[in-house]
C-alpha cells in the first residue's frame, strides 16, 4: 500500500512539474501578444523611459535605453536580446536572469511596432538623445572620444575594421515577419556605403 502511495506521489510531482512548464510557456506567449496591444505598449513605454531594460553599451549612443526583442517567435529557440533604436543593433542582456528569458515571450515585432505607433520615441541617429542626457553619460562620451584619439602601440598585425564590418551579420527589424520598408532602404544605403 505504501509503495502505491509513493508511486502516486511521484506521478503527482511529475504532473505538477509538467503543468508548471506549460503554464510558464502559456504566460510567456500571452505576454508577447499583450505587449503589442495599446495598453501593453503604454506600459512598455513607461519601462523604456525608465530604462528598465538597460542602456546601450555603445559610447556614441549616449546611454540610449534598450527594448527587449526576440529573434524568433518560436519558443525554446533563442533567449531575449536587447534592441537599441539609435544604433539599430542587438545586445545580450548583462544579467544572467534576463538572459535566460525566452525571446519568444517578447516576440520579433515589439520594439519596431512601438516605434511605428509612437514615432516621437524614435531616437535621433546623432546628437543628444532625450533619454541619455546625463552628466555621467557626457563624461563617459568625452572620455571615450579622448581614448580614441590616443594612438595605440603594438606591433601586431592590424585587422581591417571595414573587412570585419562587411562580414558582420546585420539585424533586420520585422513586424509580424515583414521587413520594415524605410529600414530596408536605410540598410541598403548603409551596405552600399560600406562597399565603397
Amino acid at each position: 500500500m505504501n509503495q502505491l502511495r509513493h508511486q502516486d506521489d511521484e506521478v503527482q510531482d511529475e504532473l505538477r512539474g509538467s503543468l508548471d512548464v506549460q503554464a510558464r510557456l502559456l504566460y510567456g506567449l500571452i505576454h508577447a501578444r499583450w505587449i503589442v496591444t495599446a495598453r501593453g505598449l503604454q506600459k512598455m513605454i513607461e519601462k523604456y523611459k525608465r530604462a528598465d531594460f538597460g542602456r546601450c553599451p555603445r559610447v556614441f549612443c549616449q546611454l540610449q535605453p534598450l527594448l527587449p526583442v526576440g529573434l524568433t517567435d518560436v519558443p525554446y529557440e533563442k533567449s531575449v536580446k536587447l534592441y537599441c533604436g539609435r544604433c539599430e543593433d542587438l545586445y545580450s542582456p548583462k544579467s544572467t536572469r534576463h538572459g535566460s528569458i525566452d525571446g519568444a515571450y517578447f516576440g520579433t515585432t515589439f520594439p519596431h511596432l512601438l516605434f511605428l505607433v509612437y514615432p516621437s520615441l524614435i531616437p535621433p541617429k546623432s546628437g543628444q538623445s532625450d533619454f541619455g542626457s546625463t552628466k555621467d553619460g557626457e563624461r563617459r562620451t568625452k572620455r571615450a572620444r579622448e581614448e580614441q584619439e590616443v594612438p595605440t602601440e603594438g606591433g601586431g598585425e592590424s585587422i581591417s575594421t571595414a573587412s570585419v564590418a562587411l562580414k558582420a551579420e546585420r539585424y533586420r527589424p520585422k513586424i509580424y515577419g515583414f521587413q520594415l520598408n524605410e529600414t530596408a532602404k536605410l540598410q541598403r544605403w548603409q551596405e552600399a556605403v560600406r562597399d565603397r
